[in-house]
């Protein structure tokens, strides 16, 4: 089975072994002459699982025994986000909204309230602001401009946007007592910044990645926020980085 779909401004053509990943990315579907092209074997949903199995391992979970059609959506995107670098792209662990077409972006550690703060952002701003993606969206740096992106792999609330827009600023996640928010330099913001990016496999795309994980953070400012996740946390994070 074959799809073809625009993320980032890259047409991906996509052939799979089941049509579940279709179904998931429909909301993207195009058409036009593919920038990459991923076809997924039974070994790269083989190595979905035991990533998957290491993984629940290190932190003394119950395995999930996922199925292979569900795997397979990893594989898919695990392939885009090797090959994105070549393009100025990356994967970023973040969920990030849209205010007034301009993005910001919040990353933190799993269960610290990523989602729960963007949704606090929807709640405050109304029709201002527009989910671009709860989970993981694809970032571009193309000379100066630093753009994030839509893409279908949104979390499990499913909240993303078929958009494009100017990342305004980044924040970093905290859960704290009381709400305050305070810029922070490159060097300070650089450790969670490596913690949340996709690293590929392959060497030079890896580079790549760091270089354009290093550009982003010249000319995004960035911000650490510490947030109790009252109604309140957004507004100090707002007033603090518009």
């Amino acid at each position: 089975m074959t799809g073809t779909y625009k993320m980032a401004g890259k047409v991906i053509e996509v052939t799979s072994l089941y049509e579940d990943v279709h179904r998931y990315c429909a909301d993207y579907r195009c058409e036009g002459e593919p920038d990459i092209t991923v076809k997924i074997t039974q070994e790269d949903i083989d190595y979905e699982r035991e990533r998957s199995a290491r993984t629940d391992e290190v932190r003394e979970r119950k395995p999930l025994h996922a199925p292979d059609h569900l795997l397979e959506r990893l594989a898919v995107y695990r392939r885009i986000a090797e090959t994105a670098p070549q393009y100025g792209i990356f994967l970023f662990h973040g969920s990030c909204v849209a205010v007034d077409g301009q993005g910001y972006l919040f990353t933190a550690v799993s269960g610290t309230g990523k989602s729960t703060h963007s949704r606090l952002w929807r709640e405050m701003l109304g029709e201002r602001a527009v989910m671009v993606n709860d989970d993981k969206p694809l970032i571009s740096v193309t000379g100066d401009a630093v753009l994030v992106h839509g893409t279908p792999y949104n979390g499990k609330h499913r909240l993303s946007t078929d958009i494009s827009v100017p990342l305004k600023a980044l924040c970093v996640l905290q859960r704290a007592e009381q709400n305050s928010i305070r810029r922070i330099s490159k060097s300070e913001a650089f450790p969670m910044l490596m913690q949340q990016v996709y690293r590929p496999a392959d060497s030079a795309a890896l580079a790549q990645t760091l270089d354009l994980i290093s550009a982003l953070a010249d000319r995004v400012p960035l911000y650490r926020l510490g947030a109790n996740m009252d109604p309140d946390a957004a507004r100090v994070a707002y007033e603090g980085m518009k």
